[in-house]
């Protein structure tokens, strides 16, 4: 059974205004650094009363997001979180608060960059598709049939997906067809301390830009235009619409994210793709024994943000879809965490209470979430499975797989998309004059046409599998969706779009035997993976993997809403 959130009172406008400077209460307390805080207010509390609370706890409101009572809130006072969780009229207060620079290199989406072989960087790819001229790299199209439905159905530009993620790097030639500048907004400016110097006065990225490399990799597997150069995508028609949550350090803090989601509902954007957790809790729990007070308060604040949110944007037509996660481990039954906070604070080993803590957005309400599969089909080892939140399944890539093959532990087991130059570069991977170095040659493609060029690499994880499951979801908008009158475009409610999806994924059943193990692939024994469930819904594949062409090409069964 799903533990998934109940949402709780909400209004039913959304304000994004900035409010003027508001005096803080008097204090006794010690002059401190300003600390900046994202403010819950608590079920059934006016905005102008949440905003009274958080003044008397010390703090000054700079911005607010009415609909779902979220407060950005700055306090010189060192007491601010525990005195805003005090009072009655406040949730708590999450603390945005760096701890330096985030690493330049995944430990799982980039793996191949850790692990010295003689195969890195080799191997043509799994595939036969060849629609564009890396194509036949992107076994991941085929795996979702997206290379056959696409003749049925290529994506309707009047369908929106919103990548939600560090940003979309508009300049690549695959991506600037069906980019959407004056839908795109930027949420998350630059927090120096994390992402280092702005580039921009002001610190807020226009939109069409991409420091970080994580979202322009997701929107090219979602919708890169079939157009004659580098790669394209499981809805190659589709216009992407960059929802900047993420820094370009990779946090995703709680604002930006309640934010972004709330403008997708109010804008129209019919999918919105979700491949991260909301920073600094991988599980947010509502009283774990080893948290201290204001630690409890900040990630009950995180909870009841994120279920507003979530629920604000699919009660106004947003399809919701999510990466199932990293860290091997099985949702219904989750491992200690040993990694949070991830910033603001040293981490600490937590037992994690299955009925009482949640990861967001993954475990939140509405959420489609998509656990990641290898080139054989095999549950890449470090996906997140389990019958308690699993949807479906998509490719995300397994640099491990095919142990005892040739193509063990090489690029091509990997997902190949579009990525920015500038990152490549940074990376040592392109150099200044454009040129992909030694360091960059066979894991990095670059592709020109008309004087353009684009850049493509490899990356894995169920960040990866996720854009297969959203452009399948868009698909199906395209395919079944009628007329919105209202923004124009189509639309089509996120639970028939739901149902669509998981009704034509492909069976898969639990492998034999159930219990696998990873160990030949170097794995310790914490990475064994157990699956349970029957053919039609299991842990590893949920409902099936994903299929692009049985979704636009099957006639749907709604009947009345559930």
């Amino acid at each position: 059974m799903s533990r998934r959130l109940m949402a709780g009172a909400v209004a039913t406008a959304t304000s994004l205004a900035l409010v003027a400077v508001i005096p803080a209460g008097s204090s006794t307390a010690a002059p401190a650094a300003t600390t900046e805080y994202t403010v819950v207010a608590e079920d059934g509390v006016a905005a102008d009363a949440a905003v009274a609370a958080i003044t008397a706890a010390g703090g000054t409101v700079v911005a607010r997001n009415d609909g779902v009572g979220v407060f950005q809130v700055t306090s010189t006072r060192t007491d601010f979180a525990n005195r805003a969780a005090a009072d009655a009229a406040l949730v708590g207060a999450a603390q945005r608060r760096a701890i330096g620079y985030a690493p330049k290199i995944d430990a799982v989406e980039q793996e191949n960059r850790l692990v010295d072989t003689a195969g890195k960087g080799r191997g043509k790819g799994h595939s036969s598709a060849r629609l564009d001229p890396l194509d036949d790299k992107l076994w991941g199209l085929e795996m979702v049939r997206s290379d056959q439905s696409r003749r049925k159905q290529p994506g309707d530009k009047g369908v929106t997906v919103g990548i939600l993620d560090t940003g979309l790097d508009a300049s690549n030639p695959d991506l600037a067809p069906n980019f959407s500048t004056r839908l795109s907004r930027n949420f998350a400016p630059d927090l120096t301390d994390i992402d280092g110097p702005c580039e921009v006065s002001g610190c807020l990225d226009p939109v069409g830009t991409d420091d970080g490399g994580h979202g322009t990799h997701v929107a090219g597997t979602i919708g890169a235009a079939a157009n004659g150069i580098g790669v394209s995508g499981v809805a190659p028609n589709v216009t992407l619409v960059e929802l900047k949550g993420g820094q370009d350090s990779g946090y995703f803090f709680l604002e930006p994210v309640v934010n972004a989601l709330t403008y997708a509902g109010d804008a129209g954007i019919d999918v919105v793709n979700m491949s991260f957790y909301v920073d600094p809790w991988l599980y947010n729990c509502l009283d774990n024994s080893a948290d201290n007070t204001a630690a409890k308060a900040e990630q009950r604040a995180i909870l009841r943000a994120m279920t507003r949110a979530l629920t604000y944007a699919h009660l106004r037509g947003v399809t919701l879809v999510s990466a199932l996660g990293n860290e091997h481990t099985d949702l219904g039954k989750p491992l200690p965490d040993a990694s949070s906070p991830d910033y603001g604070a040293p981490a600490y080993t937590r037992q994690i209470d299955n009925k009482t803590c949640w990861s967001m957005p993954t475990e939140g309400p509405f959420v489609i979430g998509v656990s990641s599969l290898g080139p054989s089909g095999k549950k890449s080892d470090f996906s997140n499975y389990g019958t308690e939140q699993i949807s479906v399944s998509a490719p995300g890539g397994w640099f491990r797989d095919g142990f005892g093959t040739p193509s063990f532990q090489t690029d091509a087991n990997m997902i190949l998309s579009t990525y920015p130059l500038k990152v490549l570069q940074e990376d040592g991977l392109v150099d200044a004059d454009g040129n992909i170095t030694p360091d960059g040659e066979g894991s990095v493609f670059k592709e020109c046409k008309a004087g353009k060029c684009g850049y493509y690499t490899y990356l894995q994880g169920t960040s990866m599998a996720s854009p297969h499951a959203a452009g399948v979801a868009s698909l199906i908008v395209s395919e079944f969706g009628q007329r919105d009158r209202r923004r124009g475009g189509l639309t089509l409610e996120p639970w028939k779009v739901e149902n669509q999806l998981l009704r034509t994924a492909a069976e898969h059943a639990c492998p034999e035997p159930r219990l696998q193990t990873y160990t030949d692939e170097g794995r310790p024994a914490e990475f064994n993976a157990l699956c349970e469930g029957g053919t039609n819904f299991n842990g590893f594949y949920g409902y099936g993997v994903v299929d692009a062409y049985a979704a636009v090409t099957t006639k749907p069964r709604w009947g009345a809403r559930p």
